[in-house]
C-alpha cells in the first residue's frame, strides 16, 4: 500500500511540472488551406441606395488542427459590402482561429449607389472580393452585385400632372406622410385629388415591403397602348408590378407588397395591358360611406395573381384581400385573368361591378387551404358606426369563375334577395353566360337567397370543368388557363347589352363576335 501511494505522489508531481496536453484539434498548425461552400457571393440586380438581402459564406476548416487567418474586404472596406464576421460587425477581422474540422459563417450584404447612368443599359456590375489570408496561403472569395438605377419612392406625394419615365425602373418604398391637418399614415405613392398620373407602356414598378399607392386623383396605366399583333408573356409594353425581391425564390410567393388603392374622391381610372403580382390586394375601390359621386375604375386585358393578405408581417399595410376589391365604387373589368389568389379573386361589398369576358382560376398555392369563394358579393358595408345596407349591382357575363377543387362554391352572394331579381331602389344582380362552380345556385329556380342560376333563360353552365389547357385539374405546369379544344366554355352566345363584345381577347387574339368563347382567353 505504501508503494502505490509513493507511486501517486510521484505522478502527481510529474503532471505538476509537465506542459498542458491540448486536443489535437486545438493545436495552431503552420501549414493547410481553408475551403469554401462556393467561390462567389452573387447579388442578382440590386437597386442602387436598397440595401440587399444577407447572403452567407460558410468557410471550413477540414484540417486536422486549428488554423489562424486574416479576413479583410479587398476594396470597399465597407463603403459596398458589408460583412458580419462570426457575429461581429466589420470590414475585416485578424487573426481569427478555426479549430480542426469547424467551420465559420461570414455574412455579407451590399447597398449600391447610383452610378450616374441616365440612359440605357441602366444595369452595371460592382465587384470586390473577400480576402483570407492562412499560413501564408492567399484565397479569396469574389462578391458580385449586378447594378440597378432606378426612380425612388418614399412617401412620393404627387400633386401636379405626371408621366413617370420609362427610361428606368420605380421602386416604390413606404416612408411615414402627414397630410395637412390628418394622421401620419405609410404611403410609398399618393396621387392628390384633381391629379392624373399616368404611367405609360414599358414601365416597370417594384415595390418594397408593405408598399401601397394611394390614389385620390386619377391613375392611367397603359391607356393608350394598342398591340398590332399577339400580345406574348414576354411583351416588354405591359407595364408589370411585383415585389422588389429579385430572387426566383420569391418570383410568385403572394403578400410581398401592399397594393393600389382609390379612395372616394378618386375618378376617371384605367389600367390596360398590365400585370400585378405578389401583393395583399390589386386594385381597391374604397368608399365605405357610399358616397353617391362614386370613384370609377375601369380594368381592361390585365392579369391579376399571386394575392394574398395574409402575411403577418404586412397586417398593418390596410386594404381588404382580393385581386380585384369594390367598396361603394363603380369597377368594369374585361379580359382580365385573376388567378392564385389566398382569400377572394373578387370582392364587392355594395357598388356597382361588371365582370365581362373574365377568368378566375382561383388554384390557390399558398401554404393554407383556401377557405373563402373567389367571387363574393354582399350589400353590407361595415364602418365605426356599424354595418349599413347599400345599393349593390353586379353583373357578371361571359365568364368563367372555377378553382381549387376543395371549394364547393366559387361565387357568393349574401343579402341577394335585396337586389335580385331587378329591385330599383336596392340595385340588381345578374349572371348571365357564364360557367360557373357552384352547389348553391345549382338549381333552376330560386330560392331566399339562392338565385336559381341554372335556369336555362341564364344559359349559365353549373359545374362543368372548363377544361385549362393546363392547370392543377389535369395535372398540368406551367399553367395555361387557355381553354382546350374539347371545352364546354368554346362558341357561346353572348350577352351583349349594355356590356360589349370586346374585338380581342387578352392576348389581342380576336374574337368571334357572334359566338365568343367565355373568359378572357379566346381559343384561336
Amino acid at each position: 500500500m505504501r508503494h502505490l501511494l509513493l507511486l501517486f505522489i510521484i505522478f502527481s508531481c510529474l503532471a505538476a511540472v509537465l506542459p498542458g496536453c491540448e486536443p489535437k484539434e486545438s493545436l495552431v498548425q503552420t501549414s493547410g488551406k481553408l475551403e469554401f461552400d462556393r467561390d462567389t457571393v452573387l447579388f442578382d440586380t440590386v437597386f442602387t441606395t436598397v440595401r440587399t438581402i444577407t447572403k452567407r459564406l460558410w468557410v471550413y476548416n477540414r484540417n486536422s488542427g486549428a488554423v489562424r487567418t486574416d479576413i479583410a474586404l479587398a476594396g470597399s472596406q465597407g463603403a459596398t459590402y458589408s460583412l458580419i464576421i462570426n457575429g461581429d460587425a466589420a470590414p475585416a477581422k485578424a487573426d481569427v482561429v478555426l479549430r480542426g474540422g469547424d467551420s465559420l459563417l461570414v455574412l455579407v450584404r451590399a447597398v449600391l449607389g447610383d452610378n450616374g447612368q441616365a440612359t440605357r443599359p441602366k444595369q452595371f456590375l460592382v465587384t470586390d472580393q473577400l480576402n483570407f489570408l492562412t499560413n501564408g496561403n492567399a484565397q479569396n472569395v469574389k462578391l458580385v452585385a449586378y447594378g440597378q438605377n432606378a426612380y425612388f419612392h418614399r412617401a412620393d406625394i404627387i400633386r401636379t400632372d405626371t408621366v413617370w419615365p420609362t427610361d428606368k425602373p420605380h421602386v416604390i418604398i413606404n416612408s411615414p406622410y402627414t397630410p395637412p391637418g390628418g394622421t401620419a399614415f405609410p404611403v410609398g405613392v399618393a396621387v392628390l385629388a384633381n391629379v392624373r398620373l399616368t404611367i405609360p407602356a414599358g414601365a416597370r414598378i417594384y415595390c418594397h415591403a408593405g408598399a401601397t399607392m394611394q390614389i385620390s386623383g386619377t391613375l392611367r396605366i397603359n391607356p393608350v397602348f394598342m398591340p398590332s399583333d399577339t400580345v406574348k408573356a414576354t411583351n416588354r409594353n405591359i407595364v408589370r408590378f411585383q415585389g422588389d425581391r429579385p430572387e426566383s425564390a420569391y418570383a410568385d410567393v403572394p403578400g410581398q407588397w401592399g397594393g393600389i388603392f382609390f379612395t372616394e374622391s378618386s375618378r376617371n381610372n384605367v389600367v390596360r395591358y398590365c400585370d400585378i403580382k405578389n401583393a395583399n390586394f390589386g386594385l381597391e375601390l374604397l368608399n365605405p360611406g357610399d358616397n353617391t359621386a362614386r370613384p370609377n375604375l375601369t380594368v381592361e386585358n390585365c392579369t391579376i395573381r399571386n394575392i394574398s393578405g395574409a402575411n403577418p408581417a404586412y397586417a398593418a399595410v390596410g386594404g381588404l384581400p382580393g385581386a380585384l376589391v369594390n367598396v361603394g365604387g363603380t369597377l368594369t373589368a374585361t379580359n382580365c385573368l385573376l388567378t392564385n389568389c389566398g382569400e377572394y379573386a373578387v370582392l364587392g361589398l355594395g357598388g356597382e361591378t361588371n365582370l365581362n369576358f373574365c377568368t378566375v382560376a382561383n388554384y390557390f398555392q399558398g401554404q393554407a387551404q383556401r377557405q373563402t369563394p373567389s367571387v363574393f358579393f354582399t350589400n353590407a358595408i361595415s364602418t365605426a358606426s356599424g354595418t349599413s345596407r347599400v345599393r349593390t349591382d353586379v353583373r357578371v357575363w361571359n365568364s368563367i369563375i372555377w378553382g381549387s377543387a376543395g371549394v364547393a362554391d366559387e361565387l357568393l352572394f349574401e343579402n341577394s334577395d335585396a337586389y335580385y331579381p331587378a329591385n330599383a331602389a336596392n340595385g340588381s344582380l345578374s349572371v348571365y353566360n357564364c360557367l360557373i362552380r357552384s352547389r348553391e345556385y345549382a338549381s333552376a329556380t330560386d330560392a331566399p337567397d339562392k338565385p336559381g342560376l341554372a335556369n336555362p333563360a341564364y344559359q349559365n353552365l353549373l359545374n362543368v370543368s372548363p377544361a385549362f389547357l393546363r392547370s392543377p385539374d389535369n395535372g398540368g405546369s406551367p399553367y395555361n388557363f387557355g381553354l382546350d379544344v374539347a371545352s364546354p366554355a368554346l362558341n357561346r352566345n353572348p350577352q351583349r347589352t349594355p356590356l360589349s363584345v370586346p374585338p380581342v381577347d387578352l392576348l389581342n387574339i380576336g374574337r368571334d363576335l357572334n359566338l365568343p368563347d367565355l373568359g378572357a382567353l379566346e381559343r384561336p
